[in-house]
């Protein structure tokens, strides 16, 4: 159905159990860790292999290469979230969340098998480039899908608290690509072996578990909202109809993803490069962070589902414009590990009251017809600007000795953000997918 130019929505009947509803949830989320793995298995051993692909230069200058091919993987992440978006909008979420982790699959493999640059040169990291952007490809759908996903299989009154699992999985993929480098760095290799081939043993593993992955989600249960939509469109010109939330999904994202990438993907490398820790010590500092920034996304979940989606975005808006400066900027000079992860816990605990419910935020905006675009598109343009190249603006600007001014952009991005998050709806209150007949 149609009303005053926007597409509205059925409301679908309550046909699941709620075992079902719990275990589609747990499916979903372990493929998103698998994907997740995937993708952060490369810079947690970019330190590793960045002299196998970028021979040449210090190892800032190997890591801005490696930190450029990052970038560019999110580049393709808005081609991936058009693509896997439609396809769930039209096709089902279920067959977009198989699709893109086989995809997935296919690039971690291909890093796992591709020759150093002393052995075929210049094709090294042309290779490479192509396996991040087939990645870049897969993890674009995801994250739109898989939002959509959990939104729509969760309770109205629970949605924020089971939607958040998606970054407890996001982090977890990221938590388990650093449980393995310290595996390997603690118990099974040596650091020259770690450079010269154990670096390639993640990515195998990564090639594996999507597989299994794979296997588990062909049976996923599609979605209510999907199965009783009246309407599935999944197009550019259906998703252009909601200027105003598709402007909204860029605000709320912009200073959060930033963020976001500034203490985990970047942190360790900041904690070696910057801080003068050891390798082995920045990943354990870094890891221990993560493990309870992990845990703390369903409790924010919970409470926005008490207290609304809005004041806790506000909270993270105005908590990361006053301390992300101070947090960094001691950061910098520090040299006890335990100061070093409390520091680096304070800038994750403000970041949860970002992750743990933008998604679900994102989701309650759009009606089913264009959700899974809706959620995926503008979110993955604005991280491809703004979170896929956070650290390679970080290592540029420590390259020119202005490190400092990282800091305050992060700031300035954060506090856009605050503005959005000040002036939108509380989707608790308001979501499109509740909705009958006004989406």
């Amino acid at each position: 159905m149609r009303g005053n130019g926007r597409v509205q929505d059925i409301k679908a009947p309550a046909t699941l159990s709620l075992a079902q509803r719990i275990n589609a949830i747990l499916i979903g989320s372990s493929g998103n860790l698998v994907e997740w793995y995937d993708f952060y298995v490369y810079t947690a051993f970019s330190l590793y292999f960045a002299k196998s692909f970028f021979p040449e230069g210090n190892q800032t200058a190997q890591l801005l290469n490696t930190a450029a091919i990052f970038a560019v993987g999110f580049l393709m992440r808005p081609i991936g979230a058009w693509f896997f978006g439609r396809m769930a909008d039209r096709h089902g979420r279920r067959v977009a969340l198989t699709t893109s982790v086989l995809l997935m699959c296919c690039g971690s493999a291909l890093i796992a098998l591709t020759p150093v640059y002393a052995t075929i040169g210049v094709a090294a990291p042309i290779i490479l480039l192509f396996a991040r952007m087939i990645q870049g490809l897969s993890l674009g759908g995801e994250y739109g899908t898989s939002a959509t996903y959990l939104s729509e299989m969760a309770t109205s009154e629970r949605r924020g608290f089971y939607s958040s699992f998606q970054y407890v999985t996001l982090i977890g993929g990221q938590l388990t690509a650093m449980l393995v480098l310290i595996i390997l760095q603690k118990l099974v290799l040596t650091p020259a072996e770690l450079e010269a081939w154990g670096w390639r043993i993640p990515f195998a593993i990564g090639a594996f578990l999507a597989v299994i992955a794979f296997v588990m989600r062909r049976d996923l249960v599609e979605t209510e909202s999907f199965k009783f939509a009246k309407q599935r469109e999944g197009s550019i010109s259906a998703l252009l109809r909601h200027p105003r939330e598709v402007a909204i999904v860029v605000g709320l994202t912009l200073g959060g993803t930033l963020a976001f990438y500034t203490y985990t993907t970047y942190m360790q490398k900041f904690l070696v490069n910057t801080s003068g820790f050891s390798k082995d010590t920045a990943t354990i500092i870094s890891a221990s962070a993560l493990f309870i920034y992990m845990l703390l996304q369903p409790v924010v979940g919970a409470l926005s589902d008490i207290v609304g989606r809005r004041p806790v975005l506000i909270a993270f808006g105005v908590l990361g414009s006053l301390c992300t400066v101070p947090i960094l900027t001691t950061l910098q000079t520090i040299s006890d590990p335990w100061n070093a992860f409390l520091l680096v816990m304070a800038g994750l605990a403000i970041i949860s009251c970002y992750t743990a419910i933008n998604a679900v935020v994102k989701a309650e905006l759009f009606p089913t017809s264009v959700r899974a675009l809706g959620v995926g598109l503008p979110y993955a343009i604005t991280v491809a600007v703004f979170g896929g190249t956070a650290e390679w603006m970080a290592l540029w600007l420590k390259q020119l000795g202005n490190e400092h001014y990282f800091y305050w952009y992060v700031t300035g991005c954060i506090l856009v953000s605050l503005c959005v998050y000040a002036t939108m709806r509380d989707t608790r209150t308001d979501s499109a997918i509740d909705r009958s007949g006004s989406a």
